[in-house]
């Protein structure tokens, strides 16, 4: 990203290493009725190749996805390295359509090289091989990798358990709330706190590149969109207007943020920021309140919530025309925060049913729209990066959870904190390992 002017605030970010303060949990609130049973065999270490468990977070991660179901370490008989040493019939005959092994060995400095074969039981055939690199500062990432391999191998979408998602946990009481803004691996592991703060920290953004991080902070009592490196925890302000400065959301490019301003009028409208520049360009200009902005895939267009019909709803607007406005959404009285998938076919979005707010997925090419979740205050829907999941913001028991649900609507899970709550979750995208 091009250089910006520091804003010379008072840098409240911890380092990136510190600790998160809430720890998310994962239950699996529903699965697949025949999940596909695997066996994960422990990894064979050569001298030296360390003692890290690759295995255990594989399993962890394929049983948490709700479409695997991995056998016990204790019912494996033989424990083969390679696709070689795999006797497909015995393992089928164990109950185990797929076998994964390997082996772990030490590379350069501290690093590890790990090498995997996947095994289809049912005919002999091996289905893939993947060699990974293992850091020893972070070897959960090249479990993460291994992970992602037998997703894509067995069933066809590429995995995103290599990727990280963004959330605020929000602790105590006002006006005593404390907030941190974390960053975390898709399972909830490896919590980072960002930012730490006594003022609200909201509408967390992902940059395209997965290096940066755009939200909204109180600082000083007054609202502002800052902009934070995570590599180095640089920040700067990139928007403090008078007014309201709001739901940042960056260009796929990465050259611009969408803003929801208000300026001194008082009437909320969507404007485009370039970063390198700060030139502002007006988006819409109505006397309803549009807001939370979300970017196309291709960059082209805007959808964001209007109530310029009367009620909430979602429209677009082609960025470099923007006076051609389209209304996208129907079928409800309300709905609101758009999000369109990887692909651009489909759109997340809140809905109301009744009194209750869930999170759907609207077809952009037909309009129809799939009710995916039964809450009754589901918010902030968020694609990952592979367009499989939705992660959003849910209650559960009183206290704000994240929630995902995958967009056939067969699995969801529940990520839950050790205490306070969490909210405005938002999916990294996919980055080089």
């Amino acid at each position: 990203m091009q250089r910006m002017k520091s804003a010379g605030l008072l840098c409240l970010a911890l380092a990136c290493a510190a600790a998160a303060h809430a720890e998310l949990q994962i239950d699996i609130t529903k699965g697949v009725t025949d999940p596909i049973p695997i066996a994960i065999v422990p990894l064979s270490a050569a001298a030296g190749g360390g003692g890290y468990d690759y295995a255990a977070v594989v399993q962890h991660d394929l049983d948490g996805s709700g479409r695997f179901r991995s056998m016990d370490r204790r019912n494996m008989h033989r424990q083969p390295a390679r696709a070689s040493e795999v006797v497909a019939t015995d393992w089928h005959a164990d109950g185990a359509d797929y076998v994964l092994v390997g082996r772990v060995a030490p590379g350069d400095a501290a690093r590890s090289n790990i090498d995997c074969d996947l095994v289809n039981t049912l005919s002999g055939a091996v289905l893939g091989s993947v060699h990974v690199e293992a850091n020893a500062a972070n070897p959960r990432a090249a479990a993460h990798q291994l992970s992602d391999f037998v997703y894509q191998k067995i069933l066809g979408a590429r995995g995103a358990f290599a990727t990280r998602i963004a959330y605020v946990a929000v602790d105590g009481a006002p006006p005593t709330q404390h907030f941190q803004l974390i960053v975390a691996d898709a399972d909830g592991e490896n919590a980072q706190v960002i930012l730490d703060s006594h003022q609200p920290i909201m509408s967390p953004a992902w940059s395209a590149d997965g290096q940066w991080l755009a939200y909204v902070s109180f600082e000083n009592h007054v609202a502002a969109v800052i902009v934070q490196q995570l590599r180095t925890g640089q920040r700067q302000r990139v928007s403090a207007r008078a007014g309201v400065n709001g739901a940042p959301a960056w260009s796929p490019d990465g050259r611009r943020l969408a803003l929801t301003l208000s300026g001194t009028g008082g009437n909320l409208d969507i404007y485009v920021l370039d970063l390198a520049t700060q030139a502002l360009t007006r988006i819409t200009d109505d006397p309803a309140i549009d807001t939370e902005p979300a970017w196309s895939a291709d960059g082209a267009d805007l959808y964001f919530t209007s109530d310029r019909s009367g009620g909430p709803q979602i429209y677009r607007t082609d960025v470099a025309q923007h006076q051609r406005v389209q209304r996208i959404s129907f079928d409800s009285p309300y709905n609101a925060r758009p999000r369109p998938s990887p692909d651009g076919r489909s759109l997340a979005l809140v809905t109301r049913e009744g009194s209750d707010y869930r999170i759907a997925v609207q077809d952009l090419a037909s309009g129809t729209v799939r009710v995916l979740t039964r809450g009754s205050l589901d918010e902030a829907p968020s694609f990952a990066p592979n367009g499989m999941t939705l992660i959003y913001a849910g209650r559960a028991g009183g206290r704000g959870t994240l929630e995902t649900v995958a967009v056939d609507g067969q699995v969801s899970q529940r990520l839950k904190s050790d205490r306070g709550d969490v909210r405005e979750p938002v999916w990294g995208p996919f980055t080089s390992p």
